[in-house]
């Protein structure tokens, strides 16, 4: 079962799935947007319309999947985008629709398959966080708490669901030529005092490798094939050193101040 299904990740994963022979359920905004892959795969594919901001939709769409397959064995929660802009830039409204569908829908969505899995006692859910869930950057403020928020849930779930034979993954991509930074995003209004940093900072997304995406496509299949998967995976050659190094001044930080931290811990 994926969520998001339209575009980008979920696009391709689903039809990699299928041109293997595995049964998707696929949930779009959309359904009409699945039509080509409905022609193509059959009854294979399960296409249904879902707004996972809709908690009650949610339990409906996994309720009809589990009825139509007899089982689900892997949940994607890939539905999410990207919200651009500083902090100060952003609205009320915007700021609450970024963690609705990025931390609440995936929620939702994880609420919703986990009596399936318990009653099957196994499952694998894999949760779409990203490289900025692990490090962060400016002008994605909010964006990045919201996939933080995936990562603290998602490992608090894995330690919670493991007794039930339920595997958790968090998936942590760095930059792939989705249109996640391009039809998919959103943009806050804008300050001058913040646009030269915006200028910067967008000059130093262009510098970045950009992965393919469906290049992806033989990582996910590997994977859910996995009888060990992993709690935490990255996707493209980016992340890890990215993370070294923002990990190794972390350490050197909490090395530096340890003693003022010991103290406050008193006698």
């Amino acid at each position: 079962m994926i969520t998001g299904a339209s575009r980008g990740f979920g696009r391709i994963w689903t039809e990699a799935f299928l041109k293997r022979g595995d049964k998707v359920i696929a949930t779009a905004r959309n359904a009409g947007t699945l039509s080509e892959l409905i022609e193509k795969y059959g009854d294979a594919i399960l296409p249904l319309q879902l707004d996972v901001n809709n908690r009650a939709e949610c339990f409906d769409a996994v309720n009809k999947a589990k009825a139509h397959f007899g089982q689900i064995d892997v949940l994607i929660n890939n539905a999410g985008y990207g919200l651009f802009g500083t902090v100060e830039e952003t609205s009320e409204q915007q700021a609450r629709d970024q963690f609705e569908t990025n931390v609440f829908g995936l929620l939702w969505m994880t609420q919703a398959i986990l009596p399936v899995m318990r009653q099957q006692e196994r499952g694998h859910i894999i949760q779409l966080s990203s490289l900025l869930g692990v490090i962060a950057s400016p002008v994605v403020g909010l964006y990045t708490a919201s996939k933080w928020a995936v990562e603290g849930l998602s490992e608090s779930l894995a330690a919670e669901v493991k007794h039930f034979g339920i595997q958790v993954t968090i998936l942590e991509p760095n930059g792939f030529a989705t249109d996640w930074a391009g039809a998919s995003a959103i943009h806050t209004g804008s300050l001058a005092e913040y646009g030269q940093l915006k200028t910067a900072v967008f000059e130093e997304f262009g510098k970045i490798s950009f992965g393919k995406p469906e290049a992806t496509a033989g990582a996910l299949l590997q994977l859910v094939d996995e009888p060990e998967p992993p709690l935490r995976l990255f996707l493209g050659k980016v992340a890890l050193p990215a993370t070294q190094q923002v990990y190794a001044q972390r350490m050197e930080t909490w090395e530096h101040w340890k003693e003022t931290a010991a103290n406050a811990h008193g006698e």
